[in-house]
């Protein structure tokens, strides 16, 4: 009855893994306490034989085999022996363990027992995932490549995406983008009508439609179309599929990589890609070289920078982000010291520095917005107003983005 009773206790736990797992880590707790705690648990016994009493025992055989050849007198013999019975009977006293340590021994156990315990437990709660079934490396190998196998199209991934907060705007803007809607189908070779279209969806955040204008802005284009366009299309497709890497968007990183391998927008995306099935040593190889080697600035490498430590920490990789570089403590004391004239030149310069990088290398939609609102504040609004339609055809996919330089255009006076 007993053997039927733990089959039927072993098929229980078999068929009901997440109630096995505590039982199964409390059994190995336990056998580690007590392989931890035998050798102090059997210091409180009585200690072995003295090893002088061994001595002392072959003394007296020998004294007696001395005093059967006849080479000790009987009076000698009988006083070696005295002495020798003195010593192995002091020895025998000195061999007897003391009656008081056996208690203290075993509640010193007990306490071990329970820090050994509750140690293993508490640590394995901190680190551990309890439930979580075992993943050894072939088949989380073998995971990842299913999942990005069978993960969800472009459309499917749009369906699923969150709807983006509505924009406020003008009701005779939205009527204009209405007619713009109804007029691009019917000129499929006017590409100033795409590439406005897929502007002003972007605008409106219907990022699924601006891909699809943008798609017809570079088939329109053809041989000449640029991989800014790739990337613009690139960008709203992630976008639109709600920060996922379809299967589509991957044949366009693809092509780009094709053209331009150290292209910054597709190597970033082909790291998110593999971050997102679980090869997150993958993207930390993809994003380092841009982390490292990219502008800070620039939007990809700053959304590559936002995920690469974690990335490491999954694939058990220590890194530490290398520091952005800015203007020193001296440059601003400097600024600080000087007259009226002299600092308006430098601010003017720095503008006009700005301006320039953002022209020929770009950067985050915080500088675009800083250049908008240097300009507003230096009175120039023309130059406002061109920097904010420019920032708007970079950051067209980028809700946060055109948050930032909306802000800013409405500070430098240049909203319309």
């Amino acid at each position: 009855m007993v053997v039927n009773d733990l089959r039927s206790f072993l098929n229980f736990l078999i068929e009901n893994q997440e109630y096995a797992f505590w039982p199964i880590c409390a059994l190995l707790s336990f056998v580690v306490a007590a392989i931890i705690l035998r050798p102090l648990l059997r210091s409180a016994a009585a200690p072995e034989e003295n090893p002088d009493i061994a001595v002392y025992r072959a003394q007296l055989a020998e004294i007696d085999s001395d005093l059967e050849r006849e080479l000790l007198d009987p009076d000698e013999a009988e006083r070696a022996r005295t002495e020798v019975a003195r010593r192995l009977l002091a020895a025998n006293k000195a061999a007897v363990a003391p009656t008081g340590k056996a208690r203290p021994a075993r509640a010193l156990s007990l306490i071990l027992a329970v820090i050994v315990a509750g140690l293993s437990f508490g640590i394995y709660l901190q680190l551990g995932a309890p439930g979580y079934g075992d993943l050894p490396l072939r088949a989380r190998l073998e995971a990842s490549a299913e999942m990005r196998a069978n993960r969800p199209a472009q459309a499917a991934l749009e369906a699923a995406a969150p709807a983006p907060p509505p924009v406020d705007a003008p009701e005779d803007y939205l009527t204009a983008i209405e007619q713009l809607r109804v007029i691009a189908p019917t000129r499929p070779d006017d590409l100033q009508a795409w590439e406005l279209l897929a502007f002003h969806e972007a605008e409106l955040r219907n990022y699924a439609d601006a891909a699809v204008a943008q798609r017809k802005v570079i088939e329109l284009k053809g041989a000449d179309a640029t991989l800014d366009d790739s990337r613009r299309l690139l960008d709203l497709m992630v976008v639109a599929a709600g920060g996922f890497v379809s299967p589509e968007a991957e044949v366009l990183i693809r092509d780009m990589l094709g053209r331009d391998e150290g292209n910054i927008a597709a190597r970033y995306y082909l790291g998110a890609l593999y971050n997102q099935t679980d090869r997150p040593d993958f993207a930390y190889r993809i994003w380092r070289e841009i982390v490292e080697n990219g502008d800070a600035r620039q939007f990809h490498v700053a959304s590559a920078r936002a995920q690469i430590e974690d990335a490491a920490f999954r694939a058990g990789v220590e890194y530490a982000l290398p520091e952005e570089r800015g203007p020193s403590f001296e440059d601003m004391d400097a600024a600080s010291e000087m007259s009226p004239e002299d600092r308006a030149a430098m601010i003017g310069g720095m503008v006009a520095g700005l301006a320039n990088r953002l022209a020929t290398e770009g950067g985050p939609a915080e500088d675009w917005a800083r250049l908008i609102r240097a300009y507003g504040v230096l009175g120039d609004q023309d130059a406002a107003r061109t920097v904010w339609n420019e920032a708007q055809q970079v950051f067209v996919s980028s809700m946060r983005g055109m948050e930032i330089l909306t802000n800013a255009a409405r500070d430098a006076g240049v909203l319309e």
